[in-house]
């Protein structure tokens, strides 16, 4: 079981950003202000943060790199990326799920990801866990999702929550099925990530085209 102090670590860019909600980046547009002027940071700005993920192997890697930003920056797991992605086979469930102690040792002696046993030997119980659900791990994320109907699109920081109920009852469930480095706070910052919750800024240009192709699908054109 997490501590509770693991529970409750950050795990998304936006959890401790700069006051300022919005940056202006070198291409004139309007950004939520946690990706500063880093370009990859950017580029994951607009590509990946907030966009819908529902591929099981997609998520089971999603969770398991928000596992292990914990203590950490985002743009610290981010950059290690690639090297997590080569170190833990594409984060495909079946292999993960195979590797045993050696696998571990090997891990622990790579300088390309987060060297942490406990975060190492956590994804490879998820990875079991996940094999063990007697449903798809995207059909169960996505059963938490809250409705977007009614939900005002967050104007500041203090808008934004860093956990919710959804969140708290996702952390309860995959905790309840064996996984770890789940808790709530983490758990938000995956339903942000996947696009479960969208926590553009208000004036951010990705809430603008969200919200302008909402309208166009609300109209009917």
């Amino acid at each position: 079981m997490d501590t509770p102090d693991q529970q409750n670590q950050p795990s998304t860019p936006v959890v401790r950003p700069p006051r300022q909600p919005l940056v202006e980046g070198a291409d004139g547009r309007l950004r939520c202000s946690w990706c500063g002027d880093d370009p990859e940071y950017q580029r994951y700005h607009d590509e990946e943060w907030g966009r819908e993920l529902r591929g099981d192997r997609e998520l089971f890697e999603k969770i398991s790199l928000e596992g292990f930003q914990s203590g950490l920056s985002w743009i610290t797991i981010l950059k290690r990326r690639p090297a997590f992605r080569s170190a833990f086979a594409g984060f495909e469930p079946e292999v993960v799920a195979a590797m045993g102690d050696d696998d571990v040792v090997r891990l622990m002696g790579d300088a390309g990801i987060i060297r942490n046993r406990m975060k190492i030997e956590a994804t490879i119980r998820n990875a079991q866990a996940m094999l063990r659900l007697d449903r798809p791990l995207g059909e169960l994320v996505w059963s938490f999702a809250p409705p977007r109907e009614g939900r005002p699109r967050p104007r500041t920081w203090d808008d934004i929550a860093t956990t919710t109920p959804e969140s708290h009852a996702l952390s309860s469930e995959l905790r309840a099925h064996g996984f770890r480095f789940v808790g709530p706070t983490t758990m938000h910052a995956l339903m942000q990530s996947a696009g479960l919750v969208d926590d553009h800024l208000d004036g951010c240009w990705r809430a603008r085209e969200t919200d302008a192709t909402s309208a166009g699908a609300g109209s009917g054109s």
